[in-house]
């Protein structure tokens, strides 16, 4: 038994194969005629985009018995793919072999495969000026069920390509591909127990949803073109696309998840403060910074130092515990220890300032030691100065 499917040769299956690729040739002149009017660079990719990839090629097999017995052939593979991050995309894929028989009177060989597939690629919303013209190397990984004859096999698949980008809205991607297949053939008395290895070659195309860009206010209609007109273009100091009026750091360019920061691991910016993933530790009744909050505070620092606009306030806060006086001096001391530790690290002292609340402002309950622990507790609160886009 072999590993693919042999059945009578279907020359038809060739027209099929060669189809796609006519079509892609025709809608490519359409695309590239897109309107070179000066535009914005696309904003950043979203989770969630769908792209839909149709790769027709030519398929050889590697290894014998299957390259004795059956001459290159037509496939196709079909995917659905979901965009994880700018990066990484997850969906189903499919794909269809046949493979003529290399005597004139033999009998074909088909394989059908369905699974998952993960692949990774260079961002489709790259700038308009990208040195590398936007093209998008691409690797992929799939898990598949590989269906030949009457038998069931695990298969993986591991291919490659690069995607060109056809017109300016980015809704075509074109490129050549190469795609390795294992079928992987389980031990079984009396058959042949060598895995399939089948190499395919053609041309990828992937059709999306396009990029998103800004809207030109400034490109309209002739009636607008008059001495009158002003055009107003928000401020992006960062250029990252994500104007300043909604760019929490508008001095580093930050993703559009993160609503213009980077991603940092331990804290998250938010309009009015930084809030930290995870609480800054002191050894007990104490304003010693214990070593487990170094990582935290070193993440502050970076976002202060990425965003010269910001100044905080370092505030202390105790739970109910011991008297009044005790707890505003221990709040003061420990918001003081974090401001000395944020200064010892290359931030400005006029940009720190620090005050203890005691157990004043509580976040929880004091009658539950879960609830007192939520309340000792260091906040920053940030405050903005202005920073004309040239200073220092």
């Amino acid at each position: 038994m072999q590993a693919i499917e042999r059945k009578s040769t279907s020359r038809p299956l060739l027209i099929g194969a060669v189809l796609p690729i006519a079509a892609v040739l025709l809608a490519a002149p359409a695309a590239a005629a897109d309107d070179a009017v000066a535009g914005h660079d696309p904003l950043p990719s979203r989770a969630g985009d769908f792209s839909l990839k149709i790769e027709p090629g030519v398929a050889v097999p590697l290894t014998t018995p299957q390259s004795q017995i059956f001459s290159p052939g037509p496939g196709e593979t079909l995917k659905a793919m979901w965009l994880l991050n700018r990066y990484l995309s997850l969906g189903p894929s499919a794909t269809f072999i046949f493979l003529p028989a290399e005597a004139p009177q033999g009998q074909g060989g088909t394989a059908w495969t369905l699974g998952g597939s993960l692949a990774l690629r260079r961002p489709h919303d790259l700038p308009d000026d990208d040195a590398l013209l936007g093209i998008s190397p691409w690797v992929d990984l799939d898990a598949l069920y590989v269906r030949t004859g009457p038998l069931d096999r695990p298969g993986v698949a591991l291919g490659a390509g690069l995607a060109v980008p056809i017109g300016r809205e980015r809704i075509f991607w074109l490129g050549p591909f190469v795609r390795y297949l294992e079928i992987i053939q389980p031990d079984r008395t009396g058959f042949d127990n060598h895995d399939a290895k089948i190499l395919s070659v053609g041309l990828s195309l992937e059709v999306g949803f396009g990029v998103e860009r800004p809207v030109d206010r400034g490109a309209g209609t002739e009636t607008t073109r008059t001495v009158n007109t002003e055009t107003k273009v928000c401020a992006d100091r960062d250029g990252d696309g994500i104007p300043d009026t909604v760019d929490r750091c508008p001095d580093v360019a930050g993703t559009l998840e993160d609503y213009g920061c980077p991603p940092y691991k331990h804290i998250v910016v938010k309009p009015d403060k930084l809030e930290l993933k995870e609480k800054i530790q002191f050894a007990w009744n104490a304003a010693t910074l214990q070593d487990t909050s170094h990582p935290v505070l070193d993440e502050v620092v970076q976002a202060l130092k990425d965003n010269p606009s910001f100044r905080v306030e370092v505030e202390g806060h105790t739970s109910s515990e011991g008297g009044d006086d005790h707890n505003q001096t221990l709040s003061e001391q420990r918001a003081q220890a974090v401001l000395d530790y944020l200064g010892a690290h290359g931030i400005a002292r006029d940009r720190l300032g620090s005050k203890g609340f005691s157990s004043s402002v509580p976040i929880d309950t004091n009658a539950t030691s879960a609830g007192r622990e939520n309340n000792r507790r260091v906040e920053f609160v940030v405050h903005f100065n202005l920073v004309n886009k040239g200073s220092n």
